[in-house]
């Protein structure tokens, strides 16, 4: 039988393995965007995005990034995980909604995959918990 703390462990260890890989995308997304590199230029203009877009999702991108990184300030980490879930899964939609091909789908895919499971496995101390008082 399992126990607690190891329950806890195991939970912590994934939160920050998919955690990390999460800030990590969302960090090399957002220079690439910051940058205005020319395939994600062609992406954002394919999607039917105006340019000027890139960097304020870059900006938002880094931002979420820190929020989520930092200790205590819960509620802004709730604010960057549902930041993160609203862009991510717009991007998917628009890709799907463009025709895009799975492999020009699949990143953003990925990033709104690993957003929900760092966001459902954050330890309680990085959690916003309500209480009746």
């Amino acid at each position: 039988m399992e126990t607690s703390n190891t329950s806890e462990k195991r939970t912590k260890i994934i939160y920050w393995i998919f955690t990390l890989w999460m800030a990590l995308g969302m960090v090399s997304t957002a220079i690439v965007q910051l940058l205005k590199n020319k395939d994600e230029l062609a992406n954002f203009t394919n999607l039917g995005y105006p340019a000027y877009l890139m960097t304020i999702i870059g900006v938002w991108k880094l931002l979420g990034v820190i929020a989520i990184l930092i200790p205590k300030q819960l509620l802004l980490k709730e604010w960057a995980y549902a930041g993160f879930f609203f862009v991510m899964s717009g991007a998917v939609i628009s890709h799907l909604i463009v025709g895009d091909p799975a492999g020009r789908t699949f990143p953003a895919v990925l990033l709104l995959a690993l957003v929900l499971i760092s966001w459902y496995f954050r330890p309680s101390s990085r959690k916003i918990s309500i209480s009746n008082n």
